[in-house]
């Protein structure tokens, strides 16, 4: 296991990029754990038993019912509760109604109560590695990033997309708010900062800077 390794997992109906990130203590985070078909599930699990991990933290972005079809499975097998800022708690709990309105399907999944409220300026430790939340509201108005300042690493969530942005016009979605962090916070980040998505691939922030219309 290489000292900061992130492994994606590509999930559910709407492709959503789940994260596992773990170094070389074995310990891990568990970012946005979307998965929604059981394979999909078993294979998370399955990859984090295959390499000895230990899960330390199930982060959530946000509350989006694409980013937290999983968060059942993981506490059921290792008993982590969803950390999440507290302005998508509202979300969180009505995921089954976000996914009728969204899928259009009937769905009853018993997600655990939330964890941790996380708050902008809070660092979650895991091995050796340290995360560092930053709110950006806008696309929820509890959106994160968890930014690795050492890996010069970002876990953006629907906030940036390549060459794009989130959605605003979901409950409680602000265009203003998001156009706002996305220049107090992510304009501000390194321009050789690793940009993991919550949907599509990665990139950089600096090609981001030059090229996403919306950072302009």
């Amino acid at each position: 296991m290489c000292q900061f390794d992130v492994k994606t997992f590509t999930v559910n109906p709407l492709q959503e990029n789940c994260y596992i990130v773990c170094d070389e203590s074995k310990e891990c985070v568990i970012i946005d754990c979307g998965a929604f078909f059981e394979e999909e599930r078993n294979a998370i699990v399955g990859y984090i038993r295959n390499n000895g991990l230990k899960p330390v933290h199930l982060l959530c972005t946000h509350a989006h019912f694409d980013h937290v079809f999983g968060a059942d499975t993981i506490y059921q097998n290792f008993g982590l509760k969803p950390e999440m800022h507290q302005g998508d708690e509202f979300l969180y709990l009505a995921t089954n109604e976000q996914t009728t309105a969204m899928m259009g399907v009937s769905q009853e999944i018993q997600l655990p109560p939330v964890g941790t409220f996380l708050n902008d300026g809070d660092i979650v430790c895991f091995g050796s590695h340290q995360l560092k939340v930053l709110h950006v509201p806008g696309h929820s108005p509890g959106g994160v990033l968890f930014y690795c300042q050492e890996e010069k690493t970002v876990f953006s969530g629907d906030t940036l997309f390549r060459m794009s942005v989130g959605r605003t016009d979901l409950q409680r979605g602000s265009w203003t708010e998001l156009m706002d962090s996305m220049q107090r916070v992510v304009a501000n980040l390194p321009a050789d900062t690793i940009v993991y998505t919550g949907h599509g691939p990665k990139t950089i922030i600096g090609d981001e800077l030059r090229m996403n219309p919306y950072l302009k």
